[in-house]
């Protein structure tokens, strides 16, 4: 691409053709192309807000755009330029709100040959009583792959660093063994493989795609609750690895024995491993963690603010994460630190309601939602119109709130922690292909 200018422009002629007018003007207008290295596209924007609109809402379409008129284009990314900077083509050096622009090209996009993202490693993982346990395992894995806690299983509410540590471990065996082939991946892709192997009749194939392996990730394994068909090919591969002293790494927000639909003999293949808890983090930890989410976007907070932030957050790493987003695009659009009245009222409006909420209190908002009893969600009735209410309310008490699934059964009703386990996981895939019942939870979210 020598002609960035033109490119640009000839690009912004299909991209005003699929936004409105008032879209283009706000934040497309001041945007261009600030260079181009090894097929990835750098777009100059004039702040973090129209960098996010951007990725949000037009990025698939400006990257198909761009690769139509340049076929060796192969990604985009932003970055974000200084007022007097607009003529020409250098990016601001230190962008605060993308730190992965001050780092080399190869270490900000994932590696399609083993899906690891390079920024998860063991130099940015901080490392507290709640997971030292979790880590010193995975340090074991990473001397003697195959060798030792064959396989590893970690599991934690979500948001507590679990896809980090994991996909550190496959990036630092990719360092200290580069003989080793490492891959990485999702249940639910594992899932959908497997689905469109028997659909084309290349089930051959896909057993020999991930038998080339010699260390094989899998996050989020609760996908396989109540699916046969995926825990057979899965216990075939364990059987595989294992015999042939080759690693295997599971992550899940639970235990494996309370994983519902999960078969004895998979349950047993995870047990003859390790497994271990990442609970909530302590204090101390999420002190650190604030800090060290600070250093990465260059901003500066001062002990009061990460003292309360550290207070508030108590849970879930990635809501602390995302405050640190929020407060370093306050900082960078203000051009100055916040002060500790300024972070209280952004964390107001941006985190997630507190897990002090009691069952009662949200069973009421549900019924009154809903228009039905309260009683009747406690009651042992199976009628219809309370049902869909009363799994709501189990998925909201677990999903936002973080409360156990025994104590959830023991207060509605005194059911059975599985009962409970069913309800969460019916609600958590019917919302995603409902809209309806999406905008009923979030509706009901901000009622909390």
């Amino acid at each position: 691409m020598n002609d960035y200018s033109q490119i640009w422009q000839t690009a912004l002629i299909e991209i005003k053709g699929i936004v409105s007018a008032a879209n283009y003007t706000t934040w497309l207008s001041t945007t261009k192309i600030v260079k181009e290295n090894e097929g990835v596209v750098f777009l100059g924007v004039p702040n973090e807000f129209t960098r996010e609109w951007l990725s949000k809402k037009c990025h698939n379409s400006i990257l198909k755009i761009l690769r139509q008129i340049n076929e060796n284009v192969r990604a985009l990314d932003y970055v974000i330029i200084k007022d007097g900077d607009r003529n020409k083509d250098t990016p601001q050096k230190k962008p605060i709100s993308s730190p992965t622009m001050a780092m080399p090209l190869q270490d900000f996009y994932i590696n399609k040959e083993d899906n690891l993202n390079p920024r998860y490693t063991f130099e940015n993982f901080v490392i507290g009583p709640f997971n030292e346990l979790a880590h010193a395992a995975s340090q074991t894995v990473i001397k003697n792959p195959g060798q030792t806690y064959n396989p590893l299983f970690i599991y934690g509410s979500p948001g507590r660093g679990k896809t980090h540590l994991i996909q550190a471990i496959g990036n630092q065996i990719k360092r200290l063994h580069p003989n080793k082939k490492v891959f990485y991946l999702t249940s639910e892709k594992f899932g959908s493989d497997l689905l469109n192997s028997f659909q084309e009749n290349k089930t051959q194939l896909f057993k020999e795609k991930y038998r080339k392996y010699d260390v094989v990730i899998m996050d989020d394994v609760q996908f396989f609750s109540g699916k046969e068909k995926f825990q057979e090919e899965l216990f075939h591969l364990f059987n595989t690895f294992h015999d042939t002293g080759r690693q295997l790494v599971f992550s899940s927000d639970r235990h494996p024995n309370v994983i519902p639909g999960l078969e004895d003999r998979i349950r047993g293949r995870f047990g003859v491993g390790m497994t271990v808890d990442i609970p909530e983090p302590d204090h101390e930890s999420r002190t650190a963690i604030v800090r060290s989410k600070a250093r990465i976007h260059n901003i500066n907070l001062t002990d009061e603010v990460v003292e309360f932030l550290a207070s508030e957050i108590e849970d879930n790493i990635r809501e602390i994460e995302g405050i640190i987003n929020v407060i370093a695009c306050q900082v960078q659009l203000k051009n100055r630190d916040l002060n500790l009245n300024e972070i209280k009222y952004l964390l107001k409006n941006n985190a997630k309601p507190k897990k002090n909420i009691s069952v009662k209190e949200v069973v009421k908002i549900v019924s009154d939602f809903y228009n039905i009893e309260e009683e009747s969600i406690y009651n042992k009735t199976r009628r219809k119109e309370v049902v869909k209410p009363r799994q709501v309310a189990m998925y909201i008490l677990r999903e936002d709130f973080n409360i156990s699934f025994p104590s959830i059964g023991d207060k509605m009703g005194g059911r059975d922690h599985t009962t409970v386990i069913h309800s969460y996981e019916k609600i958590k895939e019917d919302v995603k292909g409902n809209p309806l019942l999406a905008q009923e939870i979030s509706q009901l979210r901000t009622m909390l």
